[in-house]
């Protein structure tokens, strides 16, 4: 097989890790969103009145607190995307990758400023948000939100892989090699930034147009992204999605307090922080629209799994299915459950991916306003219960009970009618292996076996790249051919999805960072 990598294989090599790297800042934007929803909740005029000792003003001062630490994620998510996208793209030098992002940043914005104060575009405080501007980090710039940060991450990533070794000549050698990076970013990104203004107009009016469209749909827009972003799963490209509705115009805009914010999870955060009743338009892309298929669903499919196992399999599978229903319950990560079954019942997988779509628009027909980011039952608790009766919280549970129902017996029905070899129904001797691979006693996720898989992946010698997301191992190897996704499997993983001749994802589930790790201790690569 060749080494030679086709353009179409680079580009979706780059777009998949890609997808990957924003689960830096969501990851932490949905954390700090838990404290937002919390602090608020407590704080909130309706909650005192409801539960009066909550007013002490200790409390009120503690919670107050943590609704503003809660705050900082969705304040600076910019610049962290700017930051990130570098720092979980590069393969060597990472640290010098994040720092270069903020360099990028920040001189983008101050050229935008020198561009706009020279043609006399700055506008007035008072109406800067009518000009499409903003303050970023104490800079009056183009209202960029989350996308400028994108921009300057994915142009400080392709300097730094070109500039990363660069050696000038002796009299300049001190800024060679890393020391390079944040120049020719600065230098970069400042032409990047007067040539914006120009541009900008024409990126705004495109994103926003495709907002419109999602929303002119009404209720059947979030059937249309429910099922993209179920259908873009498999290849680890739904991220992109997501990122695209939470953080840009194409999610909505709306104005919060006086200000102008993009992106349905932006402005779900606003409402929160100003005590405002949730846009219901705004939810329908949130956290409200999964919980049905999270919470019942997706472990409805686990027990259909379970009762149509072989009687004597059922304890061995118990642990496995038992796992998968726990993240997905309590942290909306569904692919533990899903990749039981994608790749052997690809019908299952499209009656799936219709299932979250009609959940979607069930809870945004019914007036659900439930946001955040997990679709768990944190966010069920902390953005629904806690946020009272108005968020209709209670509509979940009966809409649920139908979704379990309807999972079960169509899931059950399907397996045994066609005899899908789902885990507990494989022939015996695969069955048996199980059952000698599997440990005893050992603490949760001792059952991988990182040499093990690394062998399975051709050995070090394979590997161009290898990193992780939530769930999976994404690597890059030379040669397809020798990877041995039986081995694979006997090792632990859920699943192998080849990508293209380069280009492959390990489905391991959520331990996924410590196989990463133990597979990193045999000196694969080089960490910073």
């Amino acid at each position: 097989m060749s080494d030679t990598k086709s353009f179409k294989s680079r580009l979706w090599e780059f777009f998949q890790s890609l997808g990957k790297t924003f689960m830096f800042p969501v990851s932490l934007l949905a954390f700090m969103g838990l404290l937002l929803g919390v602090g608020s909740s407590i704080t909130s005029p309706s909650t005192i009145k409801s539960f009066p000792f909550l007013g002490n003003e200790l409390v009120q001062l503690t919670f107050g607190f943590v609704a503003t630490v809660g705050g900082f994620a969705f304040t600076y998510l910019p610049i962290m995307f700017a930051m990130a996208i570098p720092l979980g793209l590069a393969k060597r030098n990472k640290a010098i990758g994040a720092f270069a992002g903020f360099v990028g940043y920040m001189i983008m914005n101050l050229s935008i400023n020198y561009y706009l104060l020279s043609s006399h575009q700055l506008a007035d405080a008072s109406n800067m948000k009518q000009a499409g501007q903003a303050m970023v980090l104490g800079i009056q710039s183009l209202e960029m939100g989350v996308l400028g940060g994108i921009v300057v991450g994915v142009i400080t990533y392709f300097l730094h892989e070109r500039f990363q070794d660069t050696r000038l000549h002796d009299a300049f050698a001190f800024f060679s090699g890393i020391r390079f990076v944040p120049i020719i970013t600065a230098l970069t990104l400042s032409i990047v930034g007067l040539i914006i203004p120009f541009l900008w107009e024409y990126v705004a009016i495109g994103i926003t147009a495709i907002g419109r469209l999602i929303q002119s749909t009404s209720v059947f827009g979030p059937f249309l992204y429910g099922v993209g972003v179920l259908l873009l799963k498999p290849f680890g490209l739904h991220h992109i999605l997501l990122a695209m509705v939470r953080f840009t115009p194409a999610g909505g805009t709306e104005f919060v307090g006086g200000q102008e914010i993009s992106g349905a999870l932006n402005i779900f955060y606003a409402e929160l922080k100003a005590g405002l009743p949730f846009s219901p338009h705004v939810t329908a892309f949130l956290s409200q629209g999964f919980m049905p298929t999270f919470i019942f669903g997706l472990p409805a499919v686990a027990y259909a799994i379970y009762r149509t196992a072989k009687p004597e399999n059922r304890p061995i599978i118990k642990g496995l299915l038992l796992s998968g229903v726990l993240v997905s319950v309590v942290t909306g990560i569904s692919e533990p459950i899903e990749f039981l079954f994608l790749f052997i019942a690809p019908f299952l997988y499209v009656f799936h991916v219709i299932m979250s779509g009609l959940a979607l628009m069930v809870m945004a027909l019914l007036g659900v306003t439930i946001g955040n980011t997990d679709g768990g039952i944190l966010d069920l608790l902390i953005f629904g219960i806690m946020q009272g009766t108005a968020t209709k919280w209670y509509l979940v549970i009966p809409v649920g009970i139908i979704w379990f129902a309807i999972y079960f017996f169509v899931f059950r029905w399907y397996i045994l009618k066609h005899d899908i070899k789902t885990p507990g129904r494989e022939d015996d001797d695969i069955t048996e292996n199980v059952k000698a691979e599997k440990p005893s006693g050992n603490k949760k996720g001792a059952q991988y076996d990182p040499e093990l898989i690394l062998s399975a992946l051709g050995g070090k010698e394979n590997i161009d790249s290898l990193d992780n997301c939530i769930t999976r191992l994404r690597l890059v190897v030379k040669d397809m051919a020798l990877i041995n996704k039986e081995i694979l499997k006997k090792a632990g993983a859920l699943a192998v999805v080849v990508l293209d001749n380069h280009s492959l994802q390990v489905i391991i589930g959520p331990q996924v960072q410590s196989v990463k790790t133990g597979i990193e201790a045999f000196d694969l690569l080089p960490v910073d």
